[in-house]
This record gives structure tokens, sequence and C-alpha cells, in this order.
């Protein structure tokens, strides 16, 4: 089985597919910007920064996961696109989670003494930003996800465990 798991920034998205894959036996998915600056031998901020302006890291790295995921004999693939881009998942997980939950979270796990306000401006910039740059290199419109995904959580008070509960209590009905 293979599932892919999306969402915003500060959705759980990560946390939540680590667990879920633990939980089923299956492998963990999650190629990230960092992953692809350890393997170039560059620091995370200069990828970053050469990201920005070079649509082909966002290519390389999605084409990456997906390559990875389709080897897998079976697993969890979390990333912001996930749901759109390995279409041969079986299931579909969208983590929607209130803005003013995911700044809280951002917040409580960047930290590095700014405010919330900081965080929620910094947000509302990244959530733009994610947005034009999918829906340039790909056409994904990020905010349409009920029409992708088989399953959409969007409740606050859910931790990782309840989270993973849900998922797994729905795939048992879809299979």
């Amino acid at each position: 089985m293979r599932i892919a798991v999306s969402g915003y920034s500060g959705c759980g998205n990560t946390s939540v597919s680590r667990k879920l894959a633990e939980v089923l036996n299956l492998e963990f998915i999650n190629y990230t910007f960092r992953d692809m600056a350890d393997e170039k031998g560059m620091k995370f901020d200069e990828l970053r920064l050469l990201a920005e302006n070079d649509d082909n890291f966002d290519i390389e790295l999605d084409k990456h996961q997906v390559e990875l995921a389709q080897k897998s004999s079976g697993c969890v693939l979390a990333s912001r696109l996930a749901i759109w881009m390995l279409k041969e998942a079986d299931f579909k997980v969208f983590l929607d989670i209130s803005f003013s939950e995911r700044v809280r979270r951002i917040s409580k796990r960047e930290g590095n003494g700014l405010d919330v306000a900081y965080w929620e401006k910094h947000t509302k910039i990244r959530d733009k930003n994610d947005h034009e740059r999918y829906k340039r290199i790909y056409d994904i419109d990020n905010s349409e996800f009920k029409m992708v995904a088989d399953l959409v959580i969007s409740d606050d008070s859910l931790g990782i465990d309840e989270t993973v509960e849900t998922i797994i209590k729905k795939i048992g009905r879809a299979v």
C-alpha cells in the first residue's frame, strides 16, 4: 500500500506520516530540500535561495520523492504535493488545520524567540509563495485538495495519535 499525506506548513504532515508509517509497518518517505542540500554538499539556506529563482530544484525534489515511493513495496509519502504527485497512491490524505493552529505550531516548533505575529506574517508569505510556485510549475492549485484527497482532516484538536487512528479507520473502510 502507498499512502500520500499532504497539507500546508504546520499541519503535521511529517509527524503524522512518520507515525502512520510506523504503525502500518510501511516505509516513511520525506525527501526534503534539506536532504537535497546534504546530497549536493550545500548549506540548506544556499539551496533554498537558489531554488527561489530556479524551478528545477522543485522539479528534481518532487521527481525524486515520487521515484522513491514508486520503488517502495509500501510507503507513506509525506510532502506538500504528495496527493497530487503520487497519482497511483492507494490512499490520499490532506491535513487541513486552521491557520491560527498552524501558526501556533510553527511558532512553538521554530521558536527562535520570535513572537506569534512574526510567524503569522511568515506563514502567510510562505503559503502565498508555495501556492504560486505549485501553480506555475505544475498547474496545481493546492487549495483544491478536496477533489484529490480520499480523506481531509480539519480537526485542530486532534493530536498525532488521534489523527493516525482516524486515517487507519478510514483506510480500513476504503479497502
